[in-house]
């Protein structure tokens, strides 16, 4: 895979960016796709440009805010609240479509440059009920754009079965553990780094970090690098 090109779903949080930097361990030639869907801080996409940047990756924001139109939810309106799903329900940040059309659009833009590798940082492991993040819908999506538009795509998900820690485990075999904890924006409140430490997301990420720095020897996070 190491001379092939590859397009990385990037958002600047700490999955993308871990994705990112396994896909430059994987492939000579990396670019980035960043989404705008009016999605509920800018920042985000500030964040995804700066760590672009920094990396000299070429990056292409596409515009995509039709999706907030079609789909209201807390990413996209503050008038919503950000909250867990409760009675079977979804959380209140599932934005419906979103990763469908993300690979779909992000399939269109490597079809142009002639990449034949996707990268997305989606998890079975830690989904938040998110029934986009699920490896059922990854390989129905890699088929599917595989049949309409004629072309051989490898979908990656580097984290679909990972949990917290070990992503944050993944981060540090790849040597960026502290980058991606200082740098990114995962914070559903817009924080950098660390974050607000009350949303769902927040509370997701450090327990994962708290989780992994307390034990880092365990025998699961071995050779995920190479997975």
């Amino acid at each position: 895979m190491r001379n092939e090109k590859a397009v990385v779903v990037f958002s600047g949080g700490q999955d993308s960016t871990t994705c990112l930097f396994w896909a430059l361990k994987q492939f000579q030639d990396v670019s980035v796709v960043t989404f705008d869907y009016n999605q509920r801080h800018k920042k985000e996409i500030e964040i995804a440009t700066s760590i672009a940047k920094e990396l000299g990756i070429t990056q292409k924001i596409m515009d995509m805010s039709l999706l907030s139109q079609l789909a209201p939810n807390a990413l996209t309106r503050d008038s919503i609240d950000v909250k867990d799903g409760e009675g079977g329900k979804l959380p209140s940040t599932f934005v419906p479509g979103r990763n469908l059309l993300f690979l779909s659009f992000a399939g269109v833009y490597a079809q142009q440059i002639g990449a034949k590798h996707l990268i997305t940082g989606v998890s079975q492991t830690d989904f938040s009920g998110y029934p986009d993040c699920r490896n059922d819908f990854i390989q129905s999506m890699n088929t599917t754009l595989n049949l309409a538009m004629d072309q051989t795509f490898t979908i990656h998900t580097p984290l679909m079965w990972l949990d917290k820690a070990q992503t944050w485990a993944l981060s540090h075999q790849l040597g960026v553990l502290d980058f991606i904890r200082y740098n990114t924006l995962t914070c559903y409140e817009g924080m950098i780094g660390e974050g607000c430490q009350v949303c769902p997301a927040c509370k997701l990420r450090q327990a994962g970090l708290d989780t992994y720095l307390n034990n880092p020897n365990d025998k699961a996070y071995q050779t995920l690098e190479e997975s």
